[in-house]
């Protein structure tokens, strides 16, 4: 394998690890689960013999041994199958014979891949660990170079040429095959088609030297304990101290966000700031630009006017200029309520500073402080009432009633942890399986360290007609009950488990034809929108109350007040926050949108004009703070608001009224769930919604919880 290939292989398996990585009270716990209708939840009882998931090919508890030839099985019957489809005369193509074994290839080995690679982020055996990493290695350099095969393409070209569709889905997926393998470089020239290699092999060492550089800086500020002041002094023990007793403050960012959120002190504020915009600056503005030219000219050699073009081409997005005048409107709709928030923000600047200038370096420290004046929240406290074994069924319950959905545990399965407990789910009217899922919810040492869902097994249906059905995997990082005290999740953990829950459902609900629609398997810029629907439901009263009660008496929930607290705390300041994403958004589609754009002089250009006026600290270079438009994100940024935005339109005119409405939800699961990335999401949504998407509801949102 030449160098090239080898830092392509690198790279395509970091892009594999991101997408690995898109989940009342009672007079007891146990009435609690009979009422929630999951009593299956507490049903750990000792079993003789371990199941198998019946329509599940996941394999659990390999050997090191057992996955280094599972993964050269899996290689050579993919060779087997691209070889003979290569094999097909180019007048004799038809969808039996070309399409339909490539698609059915993909369904049957994805899980047997997932078999191979999960391990490495769970097993605490090293021997394993490392055989589920060589095993990666040797099945991504596969695919890279099926990717690559010429013959195949021509076949698949051919089939296309035909035009003999047997449907909008199969036609779907065959056109997502010819754009794999000519965003390869097939439809080029060898020469071309090495340049191209060339160019990728240059963008990803600058992409890995651009983060390199910035996870070896090691820069230290040195403040006395009075530089310091309102920093918690629990936070100042973490601290190393110098001969002088100053301390070492990082530029890392758990200790810059600390500083810029608590230390009452405007003048470090501004050094620690103004230092973390200068961070290895110097040394990656000029990565940057090689990178964003390098990105230019590998988007030329396929076609495109710039990388902004080829970058957006597969999203929902569509075009750059679709999405600056997405970003321009979100911005402009915006502005009137950011301004007041800016407002009072410098107010109580004055108040507390005098008449020293509102810097950007003060935005947190001010944003807290008035968060603290006008909410009533104590966030240790309210952690008392969300028990993990009252919030895991309370989630069950709400996904149920309102997906029409039924999850029952499965007696004593196959699993790699005892911790990890595996669940059935059947529509609750027809009582047919539709998948499983997995949850390994607590912390241990050696477990892939964030929370996710991961696919197992994407939904497919075969060419005889019969339903694969999908299987997926939640991980969670809770606490475990320790000497009779229930682990306490803090609200973000609840928050965030419950979106990723939501993962889970659009998982299993999927029903699209394909593997490679189904699953996770969405347009980027769509993905996330089905759980950020449903992380609402963490700010109604209603479903508070049921995923929360007090860890010694659970049949105390959440008061009532305190929920309407939540809510507003949630969009508090929202606008200004916003504003600052959108900043970043623009720079990084402006700078992949066009040749030799001066980053510094574009980002002190937009800085004030977004901002509110607001200007770039002295020194601040862009370079310094872009990872996201580096590596995974590059020209992509702004697909969070995008989602979000999409999000609030659906709970906002469907759910709002009433989130316990099965029949809307039961529209939610057949017209938005099912369809997977089988379908243009633009039309999922409109055929929701019944009308064209619109911002409005994401901008009313935040202006009626404004303070």
């Amino acid at each position: 394998m030449t160098e090239s290939e080898r830092n392509e292989e690198k790279m395509s398996k970091q892009k594999r690890d991101r997408n690995l990585l898109a989940f009342t009270g009672g007079v007891a716990l146990v009435a609690l689960a009979v009422n929630l209708g999951i009593a299956a939840f507490n049903s750990h009882k000792q079993k003789k013999k371990k199941k198998d998931l019946p329509g599940s090919n996941f394999r659990v508890n390999l050997s090191a041994s057992e996955i280094l030839k599972l993964a050269d099985r899996i290689i050579a019957k993919s060779k087997k199958v691209h070889d003979f489809v290569a094999s097909v005369p180019l007048e004799k193509v038809t969808y039996t014979n070309v399409i339909s074994p490539l698609a059915e290839l993909e369904a049957q080995q994805f899980p047997l891949v997932q078999s191979c690679v999960l391990p490495k982020l769970l097993s605490l055996s090293d021997d394993i660990c490392k055989a589920s990493a060589e095993a990666e290695r040797r099945i991504d350099a596969h695919v890279l170079m099926c990717r690559k095969r010429e013959d195949v393409y021509r076949v698949v070209r051919a089939f296309v040429s035909k035009g003999e569709w047997i449907n909008a889905e199969a036609k779907r997926y065959t056109l997502c095959l010819v754009k794999d393998f000519e965003r390869n470089g097939l439809n080029l020239t060898s020469t071309k088609r090495e340049e191209m290699q060339r160019l990728r092999t240059q963008i990803d060492d600058l992409s890995f030297q651009y983060i390199q550089n910035l996870n070896d800086d090691n820069t230290f500020l040195f403040f006395s304990e009075a530089e310091l002041a309102g920093l918690p002094p629990e936070f100042l023990k973490t601290l190393n101290k110098v001969a002088n007793g100053k301390f070492k403050v990082s530029l890392r960012n758990h200790h810059v966000a600390a500083v810029l959120e608590l230390c009452k002190v405007g003048k470090t504020r501004n050094m620690i700031a103004v230092a973390y915009g200068k961070r290895c600056g110097d040394v990656n503005l000029p990565v940057l630009e090689d990178l964003v030219q390098l990105r230019h000219k590998f988007a030329r050699i396929l076609g495109y006017s710039n990388f902004a073009d080829y970058a957006v081409d597969l999203r929902m997005a569509k075009t750059p200029s679709k999405v600056f005048e997405f970003l321009e409107d979100i911005s402009s709709s915006l502005t009137d309520l950011a301004s007041k928030e800016l407002q009072m923000l410098k107010d109580l600047k004055k108040k507390e500073e005098g008449d020293l200038p509102f810097g950007i370096e003060d935005f947190l420290y001010y944003v807290k402080k008035v968060q603290q004046q006008e909410f009533d929240l104590d966030f240790g406290a309210l952690k008392q009432y969300f028990p993990v074994n009252l919030v895991l069924p309370g989630i069950f319950k709400i996904v149920q009633d309102l997906f029409g959905l039924r999850f029952e545990e499965i007696e004593d399965p196959e699993i790699w942890h005892p911790d990890v407990r595996v669940y059935s789910v059947f529509d609750s009217s027809s009582s047919e399986l539709m998948g499983y899922f997995y949850l390994d919810m607590y912390k241990r040492e050696g477990k892939y360290n964030h929370t996710c869902v991961v696919g197992l097994q994407n939904g497919a249906l075969s060419s005889s007609s019969v339903r694969q059905i999908p299987v997926v995997l939640l991980i969670s990082q809770f606490p475990k009950e320790v000497d009779g005290h229930p682990g306490l999740l803090r609200f973000s953990e609840v928050v965030n488990f419950f979106h990723e829950f939501g993962h889970v459902v659009q998982y299993v609900c999927n029903r699209a034809s394909f593997a490679r629609f189904s699953g996770l398997g969405y347009d980027p810029d769509f993905v996330e929108v089905p759980a950020q629907v449903l992380e609402n439901w963490c700010y109604e009263s209603s479903s508070l109350k049921l995923i929360s009660g007090f860890y010694q008496d659970i049949t105390r929930p959440i008061e009532d007040e305190i929920c309407k607290t939540l809510k507003r705390w949630r969009y508090s300041f929202s606008a200004l926050k916003l504003k600052q994403e959108i900043l970043y958004c623009l720079f990084d589609q402006i700078i992949h949108s066009a040749d030799n754009v001066d980053i510094v002089e574009l980002f002190k250009h937009l800085h004030p004009k977004i901002l509110l006026g607001l200007p770039v600290l002295e020194g601040t270079n862009p370079a310094s703070r872009f990872p996201c438009s580096v590596i995974g994100y590059e020209s992509a940024c702004y697909s969070h608001i995008w989602s979000e935005v999409f999000a609030a339109d659906i709970f906002s005119s469907k759910f709002h009224n009433n989130i316990s409405n099965q029949y809307v939800g039961m529209q939610f699961r057949n017209k938005a769930l099912a369809p997977g990335g089988g379908k243009e999401p633009i039309e999922v949504l409109s055929d929701f919604l019944g009308r064209e998407p619109s911002i409005r509801a994401f901008v009313n949102a935040k202006a009626d919880f404004s303070l």
